[in-house]
């Protein structure tokens, strides 16, 4: 487990009063092996289905991938409305979706501590493959999901297809999005962050036009394990998310709303102690671990080591960054914000000195033709505004300014690697060229950053606003604004990678279509967006 990077001597003292005090009371919390607990009981008895919160797959590897359920035939209810015993839960993997072929089967156990999550890591698979899955519990039969192992190291692979997404207020409106993503025949799904949003939700559901109240224990913001916990269940109330998650393995990362907004690794953006703080972190990432197709084991306290790296053959290898748990607090206040010597300040961190060699030496050491990177905040240059001078936003890598040029300097070095940024957060579609001086149009372009906008939040969106004009304005290395609601399309061949960026007119409603709005192109060793 990778500690919480903070150069600020007061927070490292924080952080040992936290461990000291409420270390006790943390280790019970997050215990595995409670009394009476550690037997499955019989389900045989359940009356109402378990499975409303659907399945999901995910982590793919060329032998492996998880499975996860999570019971709960009353969602809303404590503990999802199961009894306080463990549950035996069967699962099986064909290689149809009929089950007549059989490759993988065995039991595992859903635990109340767990809040009845079940992830299974399900090896011995062939690379490459298609697989579908499904879980049983009494007389009780799951949805059936399909997933898909990754190429073997090495392995020549003509194509890839991703869907890049993010940002999911419930509030601001309908998923059509993910039904479209469960309509592509996609790799994988990358998820960027914001998979909740914190915030209480009122009786009418926001934006939605719902046939019955959300229900009164919604209406207070989550910050304890049960609070995030149900954020989670009503989030996966919605059938075209769960749609997107049974159709194709993914690949999640978390941002701030996840825990609360723009947190910034031990500092909370209501003032509380640190020591307080860590106990509602703990809490939030535990829930959110309970919910994901991750592997185990769970997160311990308020750590969870979560960048990862995923190869696909000699096609692509994908790092999945973390840029919110190791990092400092947002320099000036946060916002847009001039130029300071506090953002400037090389012991400032974003993501931390240990990730960030991580990530360098796997881009150098990388034998493959596309290096990704699956990251929540804008890490190109961007000004906001040309007529007010230089004004940064200090929540992304442009607020920790030494950090992202050690990072964008090392990727520079590795331009031959063909490094592509994806980014979420912004609730808005852009195209960077990632340039040595973002203030000079000429200067030689290194790699790109796609950035996807928002599944909902923002609610319907527009073409392009004020404000977004002005971001085109000011930045040259920018191509792209759009400001509706959808995804990203990323399709990978040796020779080229495409990028669809895909769009639906309106979320205050369902049944919206979806168009491609915009396309670029990017050819492998020169690198540069060009329309497609």
């Amino acid at each position: 487990m990778i500690p919480v990077e903070d150069p600020r001597p007061a927070a490292r003292l924080a952080r040992r009063r936290f461990l000291t005090v409420t270390g006790a009371a943390t280790a019970l919390a997050f215990a595995t092996n409670l009394p009476g607990q550690s037997s499955a009981a019989a389900t045989s008895t359940l009356d109402d289905d378990p499975f409303t919160l659907g399945v999901a797959s995910g982590d793919p590897l060329p032998e492996a991938v998880v499975i996860w359920t999570r019971l709960a035939p009353r969602p809303y209810e404590p503990l999802g409305g199961m009894p306080y015993h463990a549950a035996e839960v069967e699962w099986q993997v064909a290689t149809d979706e009929r089950f007549r072929r059989i490759v993988r089967s065995g039991r595992a156990t859903a635990r109340p501590e767990y809040s009845y999550s079940v992830h299974v890591d399900v090896r011995g698979l062939q690379p490459s493959r298609r697989y579908w899955y499904r879980f049983k519990v009494g007389r009780h039969l799951s949805p059936v999901g399909r997933t898909r192992t990754t190429p073997a190291p090495g392995q020549r692979v003509d194509h890839l297809t991703f869907a890049v997404a993010s940002c999911q207020s419930f509030l601001d409106g309908y998923y059509t999005a993910h039904r479209h993503i469960a309509a592509e025949d996609v790799d994988a799904v990358v998820f960027l962050g914001d998979y909740i949003y914190e915030y209480g939700v009122s009786a009418s559901g926001g934006l939605r036009n719902l046939a019955e109240p959300v229900p009164s224990q919604f209406r207070t913001e989550a910050d304890t394990l049960d609070r995030y916990r149900l954020q989670y269940a009503l989030y996966k109330s919605d059938p075209d998310l769960r749609a997107a998650h049974q159709a194709a393995p993914w690949i999640p990362t978390w941002d701030d709303h996840e825990v609360q907004d723009n947190y910034a690794g031990l500092t909370s953006k209501t003032n509380a102690p640190v020591e307080d703080f860590l106990v509602r972190r703990a809490s939030a990432y535990r829930a959110y671990w309970e919910h994901m197709p991750l592997r185990s084991p769970a997160p311990q306290g308020p750590n969870y080591m979560l960048y990862r790296r995923f190869t696909f053959g000699r096609l692509a290898e994908l790092n999945v960054l973390d840029t919110r748990q190791y990092r400092a607090d947002q320099a000036s206040g946060d916002g847009w914000k001039v130029d300071s010597e506090q953002r400037r300040d090389p012991a400032r961190a974003l993501a931390g000195a240990q990730q960030q060699r991580w990530l360098l030496d796997g881009v150098r050491t990388s034998h493959a033709t596309w290096n990704l990177l699956a990251n929540q905040v804008i890490m190109s240059r961007m000004d906001q505004d040309p007529t007010a001078g230089d004004l940064y936003n200090m929540d992304a890598w442009d607020g920790y300014a030494a950090e992202q040029k050690v990072t964008l300097d090392g990727l520079a070095m590795l331009r031959g690697r063909n490094p592509v940024v994806l980014t979420g957060d912004v609730h808005a579609a852009y195209a960077f060229d990632m340039k040595r001086d973002f203030t000079n149009p000429d200067s030689q372009t290194y790699g790109v950053e796609l950035v996807g906008t928002s599944i909902s939040s923002g609610g319907n969106g527009s073409e392009i606003s004020a404000a977004g004009q002005k971001f085109l304005d000011s930045n040259p290395h920018l191509k792209l604004v759009n400001e509706r609601r959808g995804y990203l399309r990323v399709r990978l061949t040796e020779r080229e990678l495409r990028a669809d960026y895909r769009a639906v007119p309106y979320v205050d409603r369902n049944d919206a279509p979806v168009e491609t709005i915009s396309s670029f192109a990017v050819e492998a060793g020169n690198p540069g967006l060009h329309p497609a």
